[in-house]
């Protein structure tokens, strides 16, 4: 808030709308932090749970013409219904499975119910989008040149009203002590018979309420939103309170959004370009977050270990490896696999060979996920930030200086080592969820500000990026020539993961993941070791960027949007994070599913909802499916073996 006063000055009546919009981000960030609260996950689907019930009130509203009062109760209504079945039916599938599957899970909820939520004015014939709904009763507030109608000074009752209603429901209810003792430890009041289950569905009908709400509002002052019911620039707005108010602090996450709001609407109303907020509100954020002291209670630690991925794949015993048929599998397996790349461009056409050679390139980006949040246990919601990063500079590079492509996609790959060291430098304080938030903030700043050449003259835009000889003499201008350069940094990256994750610096960089404490009586320097981390993961970040510059002969920052990274992060968790070959699974099934599987009725499968329907039937991912198929496989061939030599 001082900022926003000091340097970001607005007239009091923009003041007073950007509280209101501030109010409505606070609805949203404490229905997430009630998710949170009872299930340990970032719940994406937090606003879209709204979404349905919001559209059903603006039809009976605006198209049926009915009193404003019975719009808002059957909305009321049907958001309470909407978060019990999605409770019921998705959310409760995963309750045992880690946090980061729930919280893509939460992803494909999102597109799900934003579906839904668009064929909902078909009802009446309709597009219920930008539609406003009408003010119940005539009153206005004239200030400087901003007029405040009815419906802007509902919302400034009602949200602190319903938000009161929440804290008083959880801390004078005995519903509601039960709610918060099976958010401490869910185990134990099992234990103590709280029924969780049905606790998480109340908790589940709760944030949907608050959605509604905030959707309902939303739609008297600025219509109902397009697409998906929150933008980026809301969704990281109700993470930052989030995290501001440790998860849990309800208060300090309604204040905290509140004030985020302001500060985006005076830095909106100030600056040349609305690019610019990202940057201010990112700053704001980090500030906030390093000012925190360091957590150290109970619910602190079980936070930060909620956000850890399952353990990595494990090797089959030694003795059934050696099985002359086990054997024969394993290295037939190898074989195929480069039969097949060889196969590929012989019978593709060239523009599918280049879709095959952006799977390779999205399969090393999902290799540095495997490094920073398989092994290290470092979320990261912006890793293509640091794709960018890598793409700009090598992009830059070969275009204005002429320099050879290998040694600009080592240069790529040295400054995302660089951009991901800064980064990683707050992760010596923030973890879990706080990291994630931070790498978000960082995403949006890096794309909006940081690479956009209407800031920095220095980045390539939109002009043509040529492929240079390789050191002067192999050219590799044709995509054929590219994708087996591709697939070379390809195989000498998993070749160079594999080989760490073998050395002291893998196994210090897993010890510290499962057991900092420990890690550090055996003198494991958690600095050192989560750096390194970043720095790895910085490295193959950037040299895909590089390499994706040079595929697409431009660099377009449309192709590094912040959804692209919840993109990549969805792959990778599908895929499976504890291993090198779920980050290719991951990367074959998202891009491979969008850009070769052509049956219109196989095509959702690259959808959020596709995913979401994979992890239900596949808790673990495909990886584990892979490992599953694998160990039923060899169980098989050792009974068999078994049984020879009993007859013998």
């Amino acid at each position: 808030l001082l900022v926003q006063l000091v340097f970001c000055g607005v007239p009091f009546g923009a003041w007073m709308r950007g509280v209101v919009i501030g109010l409505l981000t606070a609805l949203l960030a404490v229905g997430m932090a009630l998710v949170y609260r009872a299930n340990r996950v970032l719940n994406f689907a937090q606003a879209d749970l709204g979404f349905i019930p919001a559209a059903l009130s603006v039809g009976i509203i605006v198209f049926s013409g009915l009193p404003y009062l019975l719009g808002l109760a059957a909305g009321l209504g049907a958001s309470i219904v909407l978060g019990a079945l999605v409770e019921l039916a998705i959310v409760r599938r995963f309750a045992r499975s880690p946090r980061l599957v729930l919280t893509v899970a939460t992803i494909g909820i999102t597109q799900l119910l934003a579906v839904f939520a668009i064929l909902i004015p078909r009802l009446w014939d309709e597009n219920a989008a930008s539609q406003r709904i009408p003010p119940p009763f005539d009153w206005k507030l004239t200030i400087g040149s901003f007029i405040l109608n009815a419906n802007d000074f509902i919302a400034m009752i009602v949200a602190p009203l319903a938000m009161l209603v929440v804290v008083l429901f959880l801390t004078r209810t005995r519903i509601g002590t039960a709610v918060r003792a099976a958010a401490e430890r869910s185990e134990r009041a099992s234990l103590l018979g709280i029924p969780v289950g049905g606790l998480s569905t109340i908790v589940w009908m709760l944030a949907a309420f608050l959605s509604f709400l905030a959707l309902f509002l939303r739609a008297g002052i600025l219509g109902v939103p397009l697409g998906n019911a929150l933008s980026i620039s809301t969704l990281v707005q109700a993470l930052a309170a989030l995290v501001i108010g440790r998860l849990r602090n309800l208060g300090t996450i309604a204040v905290a959004a509140v004030a985020l709001g302001i500060l985006e609407y005076g830095v909106a109303w100030n600056a040349e370009s609305p690019l610019l907020v990202a940057p201010f509100v990112g700053a704001a954020v980090m500030a906030a977050l390093l000012m925190q002291r360091r957590g150290s209670t109970r619910l602190d630690q079980d936070t930060t270990a909620s956000w850890r991925l399952a353990d990595e794949v494990r090797d089959l015993d030694p003795a059934v490896a050696r099985l002359p048929l086990v054997r024969l599998l394993r290295y037939g397996t190898y074989a195929l696999v480069p039969i097949g790349l060889v196969i590929i461009p012989l019978v593709l056409r060239s523009d599918q060979v280049i879709k095959i050679t952006a799977i390779a390139i999205f399969a090393i980006i999902g290799l540095s996920l495997v490094v920073l949040t398989g092994w290290a246990g470092q979320i990261s919601l912006g890793q293509v930030a640091l794709v960018a990063i890598g793409a700009a500079v090598s992009a830059k590079l070969t275009l204005e200086w002429n320099v050879d492509l290998t040694l600009a996609l080592l240069a790529g790959g040295a400054v995302g080592a660089l951009a991901a060291f800064l980064v990683g430098l707050p992760a010596l304080r923030l973890r879990g969820l706080y990291l994630a938030v931070t790498t978000l903030v960082f995403a949006m700043s890096v794309i909006s500000w940081l690479l956009n050449d209407r800031f920095f003259s220095w980045v390539p835009g939109n002009k043509r990026i040529e492929r240079p000889p390789l050191f002067g003499r192999i050219d590799v201008e044709t995509p054929t020539r590219f994708y087996v350069y591709t697939l070379v940094v390809l195989a000498i990256s998993m070749m160079a993961v594999r080989g760490i994750r073998r050395s002291r610096t893998g196994r210090a960089i897993l010890a510290l993941r499962d057991n900092e404490k420990g890690a550090q009586a055996y003198s494991l320097s958690a600095t050192k070791v989560k750096l390194t981390a970043f720095t790895i993961s910085g490295t193959l970040a950037g040299v895909a960027g590089g390499l994706f510059s040079h595929l697409n002969h431009s660099f377009d920052l449309q192709s590094y949007g912040v959804g692209k990274s919840l993109d990549v992060f969805t792959a990778s968790v599908v895929g499976g994070l504890g291993s090198m070959f779920g980050a290719v699974l991951g990367a074959v099934y998202l891009r491979g599913t969008e850009w070769f599987v052509t049956a219109e009725g196989w095509r959702f499968l690259s959808s959020a909802a596709g995913v979401l329907l994979v992890l239900l039937v596949v808790p673990g991912g495909l990886g584990a499916l892979v490992i599953k198929i694998r160990d039923q496989l060899a169980m098989l061939i050792a009974r068999r073996a078994d049984r020879s030599k009993e007859s013998k």
